[in-house]
């Protein structure tokens, strides 16, 4: 899951997004409200986390320009003023939660779950086959056999598994799971796949990680057919398919492109 920060208060949003890297979510951090509200709006984010009181910016007015151009992003509003009329106001203005400072780390990551879970109304148990996660164990079996993932391995897992039986394209598994220092032009998604292939399928009859080709990858225990065709394929965009090697493995949405 793929979380944008807003915080002017440094050692805060430092915090926050330490925290959350270790639980495996994609952190990016803004301090400056004037670029948050179109990196907000250009990237696909699954929740926002915002202090309201940014400098040179006035109160709640980058909360509503977020709710305005993403009226069903999750936004988590985190903000030393404690008193009740000012969380009534925060809720009022678009928050979709509302956390007094100093954060627990804990009870954001239970916040944030229990948000994702709401927005996009999820089982917290996820299941292909005999696979199972519990997203909020964060734990993972299969044939009822534990399976230790490590983080980046479990993000990418978590996020094929709730795109259901649908390929979803490298550049999306980039986009959801790294941050935007990442580079792109690396082979770390393979790896993370077949790390993924070694644990889960290696001793199981039938695999469960199938790549499609010049589509990504997608869980199910299906077989796919000889060529993919014209399946079903997540965030599909209008794009130009791009003309050399370098730019199809760059993050652009070209999907679809052989």
């Amino acid at each position: 899951m793929r979380v944008l920060v807003i915080d002017g208060d440094d050692d805060v949003a430092r915090f926050i997004a330490q925290g959350l890297r270790q639980e495996a979510y994609a952190v990016d951090v803004l301090r400056d409200g004037a670029a948050a509200g179109e990196q907000a709006r250009a990237i696909d984010y699954d929740v926002v986390i915002l202090d309201p009181t940014l400098p040179g910016h006035p109160r709640f007015d980058l909360l509503r320009e977020i709710r305005r151009r993403k009226p069903s992003l999750p936004i988590v509003m985190v903000s030393a003023a404690a008193s009740i009329d000012e969380r009534i106001a925060g809720l009022d203005a678009g928050a979709d939660d509302y956390m007094v400072k100093p954060v627990a780390l804990g009870e954001l990551l239970a916040r944030l779950r229990a948000l994702l879970r709401r927005g996009a109304r999820l089982d917290p148990v996820l299941r292909v086959a005999d696979l199972e996660i519990d997203t909020v164990r964060r734990t993972v079996r299969r044939a009822g056999v534990a399976i230790d993932l490590r983080p980046k391995e479990y993000a990418v897992l978590e996020f094929l598994m709730r795109n259901g039986d649908r390929p979803v394209p490298r550049a999306l598994i980039v986009e959801h799971v790294w941050d935007l220092h990442f580079d792109s032009i690396s082979n770390v998604v393979e790896v993370q796949i077949n790390a993924l292939r070694k644990k889960l399928d290696r001793g199981f009859a039938v695999p469960l990680i199938k790549t499609v080709r010049g589509v990504g990858y997608m869980i199910t225990n299906v077989p796919l057919p000889a060529a993919p065709g014209r399946l079903p394929t997540v965030g599909l965009l209008s794009a130009d398919c791009p003309s050399s090697e370098m730019e199809r493995d760059s993050p652009r949405r070209t999907i679809g492109c052989e």
